[in-house]
């Protein structure tokens, strides 16, 4: 008998993309059909929650399998500590060739130049971290307009078609989405004859929202949705989060949403849905290639976000100290046949920890001892209690501390040091208008519930190290 071909990694991460994104899974006006057949084909997770609700804290979680305060990496901007082991490191020990197309987030690139790397364990590092004309030529994906002849000025700063909160952008031929693919296609096709890991990490539908033109024409503002929010639902909410609603990224500017009308936001909920199908396209070219090398039966697919992206609901934009669903509940789909196969859509909790775990098993890959912190999803029983994410002073809002619990019926937020906090009874209020964390009724559920929030904080830190002797 043939020796069985080892597992394959391929792991698509977007950017900022919402859980309810996608077509298969109830989202009626948006077009997701290559996502779709991957759903049919393999299993999705509706209730998948991110560890932290910005990039940085959240991609250092899932890259390790271990949480935001357990790696130290729990702000953007922060360095990821050289003694943490990122999974392409372990697989590449294991003798993997591993790369990577698009943002990597594990430290500060903010100074404009190609962020610095641990011995993360890429072999092929395609890295551009966001595609605007910022850049100088220190990333990969700007590398490769030049060698199409483009430029910045004649891609990106053409006469306005939009407003302030939307345009229409780059041309699919020279979008970093489509660079980004056009990446991983090259790395699957050169190395079908090896077991290989590669991580798609493009930066849609991440904001300014502005989709090439071919996908916005498909959507009509008229038809999109106006966002979830209920008058003066902010009264009972934290104070950040009146302030939020007039101004996307807190007061900084990117814009003013107080001065949105109902249109304003119909056209920014059509540009999103439109970068959504831009990866789904892409998507589609990829799983193309898989089936074109024979290489589909053996390479497990992941489909994920590393957050969220609250696209007006309860006023918001962006992201930020928010524990909304639409900020911590990302899509998740695996596909690998015999494994996760079948069209199944799993409800239960599971958090992108598990993720590591998961590969880990499939590829029967040994993790380093007292490491990794989440739990395989090869089980189709498995689902958590409850999942947990934080947020520490993660990105603006000044000293913003939180801590978020859910279970399937009820959600606790503590801000901590302020005094505030949230309470949702889902079953009663599933799209979490009414907050009654100071509710004399909810009471006895909000200390109940305080308590597994902090029962869940203390039990994530650090398995390791091994402990030697009894004293």
């Amino acid at each position: 008998m043939p020796e069985k071909r080892p597992t394959n990694i391929l792991w698509l991460t977007t950017d900022q993309q919402r859980y309810d994104t996608i077509r298969a899974l109830g989202n009626s006006k948006i077009n997701t059909p290559n996502i779709d057949r991957l759903i049919g084909e393999g299993v999705a997770y509706s209730n998948a929650f991110c560890q932290s609700p910005v990039c940085t804290p959240s991609r250092a979680s899932f890259l390790t399998g271990r949480y935001p305060r357990t790696t130290r990496c729990r702000q953007n901007g922060q360095q990821m500590p050289a003694d943490e082991i990122l999974l392409p490191k372990m697989f590449a020990d294991a003798g993997y060739r591993c790369g990577l197309a698009g943002k990597l987030h594990l430290a500060s690139c903010s100074d404009q130049k190609i962020e610095k790397r641990i011995d993360d364990g890429y072999h092929d590092f395609h890295w551009s971290h966001h595609p605007q004309p910022d850049w100088g030529d220190t990333n990969a994906y700007t590398a490769w307009l030049s060698r199409k002849g483009k430029t910045w000025d004649e891609l990106y700063n053409q006469p306005p078609s939009g407003s302030a909160y939307w345009k229409s952008g780059i041309p699919t031929e020279h979008h970093q989405t489509t660079w980004c693919a056009e990446e991983t296609i090259d790395f699957i096709t050169e190395n079908k004859d090896q077991p290989w890991f590669f991580t798609f990490n493009c930066f849609a539908p991440h904001h300014p929202f502005d989709p090439p033109a071919e996908f916005l024409e498909r959507y009509d503002p008229a038809d999109m949705p106006l966002p979830k929010t209920r008058a003066g639902e902010l009264n009972s909410k934290p104070s950040f989060q009146k302030l939020d609603a007039e101004w996307a990224h807190n007061s900084k500017g990117e814009f003013y949403t107080g001065a949105m009308t109902d249109d304003d936001r119909r056209e920014v909920c059509a540009a999103y849905y439109a970068m959504c199908e831009h990866i789904d396209h892409e998507v589609g070219r990829i799983l193309a290639t898989l089936d074109e090398t024979g290489q589909a039966d053996n390479t497990l697919v992941i489909f994920m976000s590393d957050h969220g992206e609250m696209l007006g609901d309860h006023g918001i934009y962006f992201k930020g100290p928010h524990f909304y669903d639409e900020a911590v509940r990302v899509p998740l789909v695996l596909r690998l046949p015999g494994v996760f196969e079948g069209g199944e859509i799993r409800d239960g909790l599971v958090e992108l920890i598990d993720l590591a775990s998961t590969m880990l098993e499939v590829a029967g890959v040994e993790a380093p001892p007292h490491r990794l912190q989440g739990k395989s999803l090869t089980d189709p029983q498995f689902k958590r209690e409850h999942v947990f994410s934080e947020y520490y002073n993660s990105w603006t809002h000044g000293d913003a501390y939180g801590s978020m619990l859910r279970t399937a019926d009820e959600k606790i937020v503590i801000y901590h040091g302020t005094g505030q906090g949230e309470y949702y009874d889902l079953r009663e209020d599933p799209d979490e208008f009414t907050n009654r964390f100071k509710d004399p009724e909810c009471s006895e559920r909000v200390r109940a519930l305080m308590q597994q929030c902090f029962d869940a904080s203390v039990f994530t830190m650090d398995p390791g190290p091994e402990r030697e002797g009894p004293f």
